[in-house]
């Protein structure tokens, strides 16, 4: 189970949508599973609005501030623009990070986004609650 305060969720979602129509990407960071802050991160993938491949030099310097700040990476997220919130072959195959939870959002249609967790090891999928709390 991963937990996030309402705010948090929303930072995340207007992220995903301030992104669109490419997907958007990024990092959750806290401790002991409590979500305490979103850092959003480029999306250098060739094709962004079909997938999303994240800068590793971003993402190397918010790995060296998590550690400055005793903050842990809980989970990677990113959204999906016309498809539902659940990994794609792509995102199973590159789910490098088996401790961490894999958010994605859906901006599929006319719904309001869907925010959705996983954790993905070995290839195996499987669904984890997403807890907002206020």
């Amino acid at each position: 189970m991963l937990t996030l305060k309402k705010e948090l969720l929303t930072r995340l979602i207007g992220q995903c949508q301030k992104e669109f129509p490419n997907e958007a990407c990024g990092i959750l960071a806290g401790r002991n599973n409590i979500a305490e802050e979103v850092y959003p991160l480029t999306n250098i993938s060739d094709n962004p609005k079909l997938c999303y491949a994240i800068d590793s030099k971003e993402q190397l310097t918010i790995f060296k501030q998590l550690r400055n700040e005793n903050l842990e990476m809980l989970a990677i997220f990113h959204s999906h623009i016309e498809v539902e919130a659940y990994p794609s072959k792509r995102d199973v195959e590159l789910a490098f990070y088996p401790d961490s939870s894999y958010i994605i959002v859906s901006l599929a249609g006319l719904r309001p986004p869907v925010a959705r967790s996983f954790r993905i090891s070995e290839g195996k999928i499987s669904e984890e609650e997403l807890l907002t709390v206020e």
